[in-house]
């Protein structure tokens, strides 16, 4: 069999923020639903399969076992429409669309019928009505139509015996609304099957207890809390538990997913490694220099840093969120890296703000990558960079915390005892991390944060772009504009972070920015449908660099015809690529002569190739530095950025087989961060 052109080494992902969404089946395989799509991952994390197919956000999920790796997902959505899929974990195909017209359906609920493997289905609907469906010659039919109720069914489940039900207790110990509850499932021993007495529930406090009767006294108790301490959270939205029950699964209010096992030696539970990802659409990424992580913007107000990491005992390596170094105010629009620990990130708000990470991080990455300390931070003097970093209250800035600061806050005598404002609400809520894994979400909200070292002022509205050239010497910026004077490119010194320059051409807003490859070139493309070329002088230095127009196109010369959305450089800085609304992606320099562009004077930029038509808008598009599918592993709403990996070879392996693969990392606003492996030689 030929290898692969192309597959996804990871998705980043987080449960939609409605009940029901997160289904654990009993074959293992946990199923949830991300923005219009389903995720169907194992209990480690290490594989993945997406349903993708719903035109509106998923709002409930239900999974069966047909084998020990196959289920049988069901999928409700705000599109009007439950979907039937047959998963493993690492496929997925639909099996079946069944409308509901104008209506939609708010819980699905899968069961086997009693004595056979045919799959029944309920779906409870904001009509009032549970609408049951079985499976016949491998189509589901409608069977019957339940009225009754006389407002939304939220809810819907299957019972295997008939039963009577009378009140037992009243379990009290949330402090907050109750929106999850689910049964350890049965399980076999020797030739009977048991129903464990064990309810597992999820509240908006911050906490999952598992119930349980007592041995003795048969009253039920609380046997085990768990829960999120710290940093902005609003609670649980729904809890699952693992088929032999020595797991737990709740998701949050914000889409994060908390895993907790029973350590059966010491007979504890502990948090336990999950995928994370934004809950919002994700606008922008960026590969640090040497190609060993990414870091990621989105509108749900975070920036994120994703690793690769192999876990003790597992030769496959998975990528991970480790560090959250910005929790914003306002929607992330834009980033780009000006070093290997340092970023400058925008927002919707006019300033620009500079982050450089940590001691407690170095070490942290150093230790979850094994790699030096040294040969991370080269001749740079750990000694001289803040422990972390924390947020004041009602404060939008990441102060630095150095070991100082640490050690002054003494631990309190009598934690019932506050002597003052101060005892109550710490100046510094961060602590250090000596991590060999990575982060639970607890750390990642509060002690994974980077230190701000700078705010950039000059711009007039909100930020939308950022570009840093190839040595990591010059910014440059642009914010959103409705007029000529708001549309200039800011340049910036990396060094001082002074401004340079200012960049007048276009009549409305810039919406990317490319540097080319060899640092002489800065090409940006507007919202005016025009693009513009701008070459650095001879002579300049590193830190006085000036950029004076070479080449531009306008309104009469200008060969897309909607929003211009995109831009990047080949390799080589012959040519430059962009993309538009237009659905057309057009290839730029110099036709015959094959120099850069830039380097000859006189001679037009002029389309190199005909156009490309991708058949929809181009949004995004990106030229592989090495190089002069299928839709099951594309995104479901629009790509905002695409990035290659800036060195050859798939980040956490090594070996010379590496230099026949590439990376390419995709953001979108579907709420997932893809990366792609690709081989050269299957191309």
């Amino acid at each position: 069999m030929a290898a692969p052109v192309m597959d996804t080494c990871h998705v980043s992902c987080c449960a939609n923020r409605t009940p029901n969404v997160v289904s654990w089946g009993r074959g293992g395989l946990i199923a949830f639903g991300t923005c219009n799509s389903v995720a169907i991952y194992n209990p480690k994390f290490t594989a993945c399969a997406v349903c993708s197919g719903h035109s509106g956000p998923v709002c409930a999920v239900d999974a069966i076992s047909l084998s020990s790796s196959q289920l049988l997902v069901a999928s409700a959505s705000s599109d009007s429409t439950v979907k039937l899929w047959t998963c493993s974990s690492d496929t997925a195909e639909c099996l079946q669309t069944v409308s509901f017209g104008s209506g939609f359906m708010m819980d699905v609920s899968l069961a086997l019928l009693p004595g056979s493997r045919v799959p029944v289905l309920a779906c409870g609907g904001d009509d009032s009505r549970v609408h049951l469906y079985v499976q016949l010659n491998g189509q589901f039919q409608r069977l019957l139509t339940l009225t009754g109720h006389e407002d939304w069914v939220r809810c819907v489940e299957w019972a295997t015996k008939e039963f009577a039900v009378t009140l037992e207790t009243v379990l009290a110990g949330h402090e907050n609304w109750v929106y999850g509850i689910h049964w350890q499932p049965p399980c076999v021993k020797g030739d009977s099957v048991e129903q464990p007495l064990k309810l597992l529930s999820a509240s908006m406090d911050k906490t999952m207890i598992l119930w349980g009767p007592e041995e003795d006294s048969g009253m039920w108790v609380e046997l085990v809390r768990v829960g999120e301490v710290g940093g902005n959270t609003l609670g649980f939205y729904g809890c699952q538990m693992s088929p032999d029950g020595c797991m737990i699964l709740a998701h949050a209010f914000h889409g994060a997913l908390h895993l907790w096992h029973c350590d059966s030696n010491q007979g504890e539970w502990r948090p336990s490694v999950v995928i994370s990802g934004h809950f919002n659409a994700v606008q922008d990424l960026s590969w640090d220099p040497e190609g060993e992580f990414i870091i990621t913007v989105g509108s749900d107000q975070t920036t994120r840093l994703l690793t690769p990491w192999t876990r003790k005992g597992c030769s496959e390596i998975t990528w991970h969120e480790i560090s959250r170094p910005q929790i914003h105010g306002y929607d992330m629009q834009c980033l780009t890296m000006v070093g290997r620990f340092q970023f400058v990130s925008g927002a919707d708000e006019k300033v620009l703000r500079v982050f450089k990470a940590p001691r407690n991080f170095v070490e942290n990455f150093a230790n979850i990558s094994s790699t030096s300390l040294e040969k991370l931070l080269g001749c740079n003097d750990i000694a001289d960079l803040p422990e972390g970093a924390s947020t004041p209250a009602l404060g939008l800035s990441n102060k630095a915390v150095f070991q100082g600061d640490l050690a002054s806050q003494s631990p309190q005598q009598d934690s019932k005892d506050f002597n003052s404002l101060s005892d109550q609400y710490k100046e510094s809520y961060f602590q250090p991390l000596k991590l060999t894994e990575p982060p639970t979400e607890d750390d990642l909200l509060q002690n994974t944060l980077w230190p701000e070292v700078q705010k950039l002022y000059g711009h007039g509205f909100e930020m939308f772009c950022l570009a840093s050239d190839s040595a990591k010497t010059v910014v440059a910026s642009a914010c959103k504009a409705s007029k000529p004077e708001h549309a200039a490119i800011l340049l910036w010194s990396a060094a001082s972070w002074k401004q340079l320059q200012s960049l007048p051409c276009h009549s409305l807003t810039v919406t990317q920015m490319a540097f080319s490859p060899n640092g002489r070139l800065l090409l940006a493309v507007s919202r005016d449908r025009t693009w513009s070329l701008w070459r650095r002088g001879n002579g300049d230095s590193d830190t006085e660099a000036s950029f004076s127009l070479h080449a531009n196109t306008s309104k009469e010369t200008a060969v897309h015809t909607r929003i211009i959305w995109s831009c990047d450089w080949s390799s080589d800085s012959k040519y430059f690529a962009t993309s538009s609304r237009d659905k057309k992606i057009i290839i730029w320099g110099h036709r015959d002569s094959g120099v850069s562009v830039g380097e000859c004077e006189g001679e037009r930029v002029t389309p190199c190739s005909s156009v490309l038509d991708v058949g929809d808008s181009a949004t995004a598009v990106s030229i592989c530095p090495y190089l002069c599918s299928d839709q099951s592993q594309s995104h479901t709403l629009t790509v905002k950025r695409l990035r290659w990996r800036p060195r050859p070879g798939r980040a956490g392996h090594s070996g010379k087989e590496e230099r026949a693969w590439v990376q390419l990392a995709s953001a979108g606003a579907d709420h997932v961060v893809k990366i792609f492996n690709i081989k050269i030689s299957a191309l």
